[in-house]
C-alpha cells in the first residue's frame, strides 16, 4: 500500500501509550535497558527482556530504544559534542533524513523524545522509502534559516539513496539553497553513514551509533526544536 501521509505526526494510539501515567514505567524501562546495554548485551535481546518484564506494545518498546543508550555511548557523546556558536567557520555535514524527518514530526505534533544522550528523537520510519509532507517545507525553510544564522564554511548535506524518493528530496535542497543563494552541497550515497564519518567535518545528526563513530557532532535537532516549534510533544525519558 502507497504511503499516503500528509503529516508526520502522532500515531492514534500515542496519547494513550504515552500518557502521563505510563512514562515512569517507561523511564525505568529505559533505565534498565540502558544497564543491559553498558554490559554489553545485544540490544535485541535486551529490549525483549525488558519489554516483557513491562508489557510494553511495540511502538513502546521502540521508544524506548530510541531514548536508552550504555553508558560508554553517553559519555563519549558527550565528549564530542561541541556547542552551536563553534560551528561559525567550520565545514558541517548534514545527515538529511535523519534531521528533516524529526523536524517534519515535530512541526506536525508528532511524539518527540528526548534521550540519555541529550538528543531529540521521533518516532517516524520511512521504511526504505520517504514521501514529503505538509511540513516537509516548513522545515526546510526552518534548518535553512538556522544554519545559516551560523555561519559554517561550508554545508554538505548527505541522503541515503536506496530510499526512494531520495534523488527528488535532493533535488528541493538544491533549490531551495539556490533560492536563498545558501552555500549548500547535497549528495545521495548507497553508504552515507561512512561518508559523514569519513569526511571529518562537524555532524548534524541524531543517530546514536552513528554518534558513537564522528569526532564531533551538533546537537542541532534539539536546537531548532527548542527554538522553532511551537509547544512540540516532547517526553522527557532521559
Amino acid at each position: 500500500m502507497p504511503d499516503i501521509r500528509k503529516h508526520r505526526g502522532a500515531h492514534p494510539e500515542d496519547t494513550k501509550l504515552f500518557a502521563p501515567d505510563r512514562l515512569p514505567g517507561l523511564r525505568r524501562a529505559v533505565s534498565e535497558l540502558s544497564w543491559l546495554l553498558t554490559r554489553d548485551y545485544s540490544i535485541k535481546g535486551a529490549l525483549k527482556l525488558v519489554g516483557d518484564r513491562h508489557a510494553l506494545t511495540e511502538r513502546q518498546r521502540f521508544a524506548v530504544s530510541r531514548a536508552a543508550c550504555s553508558d560508554h555511548s553517553k559519555e563519549r557523546r558527550n565528549a564530542t559534542r561541541i556547542e552551536i556558536e563553534t560551528v561559525r567557520g567550520r565545514d558541517v555535514i548534514v545527515d538529511g533524513f535523519n534531521l528533516i524527518i524529526t523536524v517534519e514530526a515535530a512541526l506536525s505534533g508528532g511524539v518527540l523524545l528526548l534521550g540519555r544522550d541529550g538528543c531529540i528523537r521521533d518516532l517516524s520510519s520511512v521504511h526504505g522509502s520517504y514521501r514529503a509532507v505538509n511540513e516537509t517545507e516548513q522545515a526546510l525553510q526552518l534548518i535553512g534559516d538556522e544554519l545559516g544564522a551560523w555561519e559554517p564554511n561550508s554545508v554538505a548535506w548527505v541522503l541515503d539513496q536506496p530510499v526512494s524518493n531520495s534523488g527528488r528530496l535532493a533535488e528541493r535542497i538544491r533549490d531551495l539553497a539556490l533560492e536563498h543563494k545558501w552555500e549548500w552541497r547535497v549528495d545521495t550515497f548507497f553508504n552515507p553513514d561512512r561518508e559523514i564519518i569519513s569526511s571529518r567535518r562537524v555532524v548534524i545528526s541524531s543517530d546514536g551509533p552513528l554518534l558513537d563513530h564522528v569526532d564531533q557532532w551538533v546537537n542541532a535537532a534539539r536546537h531548532l526544536i527548542e527554538k522553532g516549534v511551537d509547544a512540540p510533544w516532547l517526553i522527557d525519558l532521559s
